[in-house]
């Protein structure tokens, strides 16, 4: 089987492309206005960039891309699915593989052949239980009667793991939560963990909230650039609402960016539009883009416009800030 190659923004430029679309409908306008609005987000000297993933856009050719806008300093903190930074991107840090596939297949010969099928691409199950593993040896270093957010687990998972997100992140400074991170690989290593362990370090999802909400306190001003929906949506949108629950007024969101293929008319979270998340107090709706496309596709497109366009930004290095 042929592996999936990941895409490098940075050895392209798509300039023209992007400035012919300005005049265009449809999605291509849209395309057009998220390149312009991540522009300003990293142009904004007073902004800190959110950035959320779900879905599999890294299976799909953008792993290298999320590593690198961290690297460049594009993005100052993520919010994400555990199956994005675990089941992907730890996955392949660890030596493993996605392959290319097809949707045309048997499933269940699949099932008996020890693969697993994300759309068009493949993995091998028994690497994705080597990945659960990996996450319970690593809980197991700092099991006595830990009681830790996500982010501080995975500020701990990136020490120990070289040539992944999570090492871009523990480089950088840059805070990453998952609010959901038992519903991935790494569930299944804590569960182990657990299980095996008398004393076991416990994730307490409350404390991302509380973190990420003492981020927005100190933050003048916070855009979101959001791949997908889900949990990690939601999660970062909401932290204008937890401050002022604490007692703190703060700014909505100024910006704010998505990238969906989700039907407004599912009513659900992942398709909400940003007008809406307005209604709730959460983003403010004078720059604000809905990008209705497939993002493995889109991402590279506006990485790499903003990337040529902006000058580079300073690392913000919010983790320093938790806490203090």
């Amino acid at each position: 089987m042929n592996k999936i190659e990941h895409i490098d923004f940075t050895k392209m430029d798509v300039s023209d492309y992007v400035e012919s679309l300005e005049h265009t409908s449809f999605t291509s306008r849209e395309l057009y206005n998220a390149c312009q609005l991540f522009k300003q987000m990293n142009e904004d000297e007073n902004c800190t960039i959110i950035l959320t993933i779900a879905g599999s856009t890294q299976a799909a050719g953008c792993l290298q891309l999320y590593r690198d806008l961290v690297k460049l300093n594009m993005v100052d903190i993520i919010v994400a699915t555990g199956a994005s930074i675990i089941d992907m991107d730890l996955y392949e840090a660890l030596g493993y593989h996605h392959y290319k596939g097809t949707t045309k297949v048997d499933d269940d010969e699949l099932r008996q052949k020890g693969i697993d099928r994300i759309y068009d691409t493949y993995i091998h199950e028994e690497d994705l239980k080597k990945v659960d593993q990996y996450v319970c040896d690593i809980a197991t270093q700092y099991s006595e009667g830990s009681i830790m957010s996500s982010r501080e687990f995975l500020h701990l998972l990136g020490k120990h793991t070289p040539n992944s997100l999570v090492n871009e992140c523990y480089e950088a400074g840059v805070p990453i939560f998952c609010p959901a991170l038992n519903d991935s690989a790494a569930g299944f290593g804590l569960l182990k963990h657990r299980i095996e362990e008398e004393y076991y370090c416990i994730i307490d999802s409350i404390a991302d909230l509380k973190e990420l909400t003492e981020l927005k306190i100190k933050a003048k001003d916070t855009g979101l650039f959001m791949v997908g929906g889900g949990v990690p949506k939601n999660f970062a949108q909401d932290i204008v609402v937890a401050a002022e629950m604490l007692g703190t007024e703060v700014p909505l969101h100024k910006y704010a960016v998505q990238i969906t293929v989700a039907d407004v008319r599912d009513r659900a979270c992942s398709s909400s539009t940003l007008d809406e998340a307005c209604s709730w107090g959460k983003v403010s709706n004078q720059q604000t883009q809905m990008v209705y496309a497939e993002a493995s596709h889109i991402l590279p497109i506006i990485a790499n416009y903003v990337y040529v366009n902006s000058l580079p930004r300073p690392a913000q290095k919010l983790n320093e800030l938790i806490g203090s």
